[in-house]
């Protein structure tokens, strides 16, 4: 049997290739199928199946692209209601690739059309060797249960979720691999581990959300303090239903002289700036958006970001532009307008003004505290994570609810966002700068940087001599 494994960090997730005899099925593909032609290629495999475990929220899926290059079936649940022509699975259908025979389980809860895949290689053994989870289990966590909105109550979805994970999961031998559809990092979740693959009996042992408890007590626990859900989801999902159109066929972005930035700029567009937040502070064009491609790029522009408006990328060089369009197509971001021809160098040159934002360390920072000039520290992180530990002169503002709620902030005063490590903080000085505020300042490293260094002592900040 040939299994592997193909996970995006930036999106925090996993899809898997398995094959056998010439044969091969992929399952939760991303939305570029390049990656998984390829690698068939190499291995001598010919794609005949695509399987979803479920319609994802999170990204676009390139299951229409992937069967019509290679002329597969696509695979989901029968209560998927997908608009287009698939194959509809219920509980213990199969698949047969040489040695190898995917059968369902029906694992609702997550979602109501929710699979999970069992691995059986016959060339070993009829016991299943690995079962693939999609977003009904993850490593160290389970599916959300509330992200239908009205269509379907959190309280009915996770009773349901609660009935997959002990009437059929934990039903299976603790030998059995688990590889689910998303990691650490993945709205899909409360609180996903960092590792992407694990076993029933791991699970069954570790997974808070796996321990003995009544019914009633795990819908109450999953259906408590849950994270707001990005707008972009159900977007998402209604793009999955219908068949996302083919990457391959999206128009390349044009290049864009300065003055064409700066006139659709004026006219509504999105000046994307995908550079580290280092450059970005050095200098950017004013009123420009900062997220950066080494982070969680995707995720955050697709909640940042809305569809109908064009986007103008400015990046590192030429190279990344096509990563960057790439990767906002995967949330559904397809009105890429162009990109600064360039750089920015070519807007400086040009003689356009150029914006800056202040970056402090972790020692500056507790310097200002204790002299009172911090102005209002905003710590952006998700309430998990301020809850873990903050500092206590900060304010608590979800980078998520920045934009609606930047109002509350003084305009008057100097701000200072901070977050895990100074890539959300960035953002939230773009968004920031775009609503008015002038005097703002990143801190670099955030609160990694703050809890890994010591307090330095105070400055002697008396005259010498």
């Amino acid at each position: 049997m040939y299994f592997k494994q193909f996970y995006l960090g930036c999106l925090a997730q996993a899809s898997y290739m398995i094959g056998s005899k010439g044969e091969a099925a992929v399952v939760d593909p991303r939305r570029d199928v390049e990656t998984y032609l390829e690698e068939a290629e190499r291995e001598g495999l010919r794609i005949r199946y695509v399987i979803e475990t479920h319609l994802h929220a999170d990204f676009v899926s390139g299951h229409r692209e992937l069967a019509a290059r290679t002329g597969a079936r696509i695979y989901f649940g029968a209560k998927a209601q997908a608009r287009f022509d698939f194959v509809p699975v219920r509980e213990g259908d199969e698949v047969i690739l040489g040695d190898v025979t995917l059968r369902f389980l029906e694992t609702p809860g997550h979602t109501p059309e929710s699979l999970s895949v069992l691995v059986i290689d016959r060339a070993k053994s009829q016991t299943p060797e690995a079962v693939l989870t999609g977003d009904t289990l993850f490593i160290g966590d389970v599916g959300r249960p509330d992200l239908l909105g009205s269509k379907m109550s959190a309280q009915e979805l996770a009773g349901m979720l609660y009935d997959s994970l002990h009437g059929k999961l934990l039903k299976l031998p603790d030998s059995v691999a688990v590889y689910p559809a998303h990691g650490a990092g993945s709205l899909c979740g409360r609180n996903i581990s960092s590792e992407t693959s694990s076993t029933i009996g791991q699970q069954r042992r570790f997974n808070y959300a796996l321990q003995p408890m009544a019914r009633e007590e795990f819908i109450r626990m999953m259906t408590t303090d849950l994270p707001e859900a990005p707008t972009y989801f159900s977007r998402d999902v209604r793009l999955n239903r219908e068949g996302p159109s083919n990457l391959s066929e999206l128009p390349k972005p044009p290049a864009l002289l300065p003055a064409a930035v700066e006139e659709m700029q004026r006219s509504g567009a999105i000046v994307l700036d995908t550079r580290p937040a280092a450059q970005y502070g050095t200098g950017h064009v004013p009123g420009s958006l900062n997220i950066g491609l080494g982070g969680q790029f995707a995720s955050w522009a697709g909640a940042l970001i809305p569809a109908e408006k064009p986007i103008v990328l400015v990046t590192e060089d030429e190279e990344h532009v096509e990563e960057a369009r790439t990767r906002l197509a995967r949330v559904g971001l397809e009105n890429v307008a162009g990109y600064l021809a360039g750089g920015l160098l070519a807007w400086h040159e040009a003689g356009r003004p150029l914006a800056v934002t202040e970056q402090i360390s972790v020692d500056e920072l507790r310097h200002r505290i204790a002299q009172g000039e911090a102005g209002q520290l905003m710590d952006v992180r998700r309430p998990g994570e301020w809850q873990a530990g903050h500092i206590p002169q900060a304010r608590h503002l979800p980078l998520n609810q920045l934009a609606e709620r930047a109002a509350e902030i003084d305009h008057d005063r100097p701000v200072t966002a901070i977050c895990a490590g100074g890539y959300r903080s960035s953002i939230a000085t773009s968004l920031l700068e775009q609503r008015g505020f002038a005097r703002i300042t990143n801190v670099v490293g955030g609160m990694t940087a703050w809890n890994n260094v010591a307090p330095r002592a105070p400055r002697d900040l008396r005259p010498s001599g």
